[in-house]
């Protein structure tokens, strides 16, 4: 309402904002979204219903779950090298680092070549889809099974190793690296080829320094993902490693303490690269940015 005053004057006030009305009420109107509670229900249903059936006969829960907590607080309250020394662990960690690093080092070269041939803003229609099509094949294998493949035709060891995780490693850059150069726009890159600029200046020169943030960050999270699938590998293909030393102790000696010691050792390392990795991705932004 205007007051009195105000209309003498003539002085209209500004209107007050209207708050909307929120709707707070649960609806099932979308189809999609049916769908997906529909989904949730049924794997709701199917876990609840298979969980008995996953539990043996004649097994006491309680005394199950205490043995759980109890086998928990050896391997993490009381760790110790029992069948084992300390630097045979400590030897074992470095030669399932270098191999995670030398997988990552080699696929991101390779990764990278074949990254100019996957990217729409770069290479032809047909050669990118000839390109894509082959790293998703490869992508939808996962890696552990190509590490056996390749221990079929090579033989358990650090070779069958080497080349799944790298074979691997090149199909999983490849896709990323292609998606960071496609973020360019294309105008630019059509205005420097238009004034003359090659092909190899325009990608050491313009597209490199651009996109190297975004490599460097992917590169990092696929030497933490060949760090973890080296560790897997090193009992399933025989490649030695730290994973060897985590089968041996959790199944064939059963020790609990020996067990507790490893993880923490895998531990040690996965903390600090994390950290480390994030400052130099965040340090090599900041100076792309200026």
């Amino acid at each position: 309402m205007i007051s009195k005053p105000e209309k003498q004057l003539g002085v209209v006030p500004a209107s007050r904002p209207v708050m909307p009305k929120l709707n707070l009420s649960f609806r099932l109107k979308d189809k999609r979204r049916r769908t997906i509670y529909g989904v949730i229900m049924l794997l709701m249903v199917t876990t609840l219903a298979t969980v008995p059936t996953i539990i043996p006969k004649g097994v006491n829960l309680v005394a199950a779950t205490q043995g759980l907590i109890d086998n928990i607080r050896i391997m993490f309250l009381h760790p110790a090298a029992s069948n084992t020394s300390f630097g045979s662990l400590v030897g074992a960690l470095v030669q399932s680092i270098a191999l995670a690093f030398l997988t990552t080092l080699i696929g991101a070269i390779f990764a990278f070549f074949i990254a100019l041939m996957a990217s729409r803003n770069l290479a032809p229609r047909w050669l990118i889809d000839i390109v894509q099509s082959a790293m998703a094949f490869v992508r939808a294998i996962p890696t552990i099974l190509w590490v056996l493949i390749y221990s079929v035709a090579l033989g358990l060891g650090a070779n069958a190793a080497v080349i799944g995780l790298t074979f691997h490693s090149v199909a999983y850059l490849v896709k990323v690296y292609a998606d960071s150069i496609d973020e360019l726009p294309k105008d630019t890159l059509a205005a420097l080829r238009a004034m003359g600029v090659g092909f190899w200046p325009l990608v050491s020169q313009v597209i490199l320094p651009t996109v190297m943030p975004s490599f460097l960050s992917w590169t990092f999270i696929r030497f933490e993902i060949n760090f973890a699938n080296a560790v897997a590998v090193g009992a399933a293909a025989g490649a030695g490693g730290i994973g060897y030393q985590l089968f041996m102790a959790s199944g064939f000696y059963f020790d609990f303490h020996e067990v507790g010691m490893i993880v923490y050792l895998i531990l040690a390392f996965t903390i600090p690269l994390e950290i480390i990795s994030y400052k130099l991705r965040t340090r090599y932004i900041k100076r792309a940015g200026k």
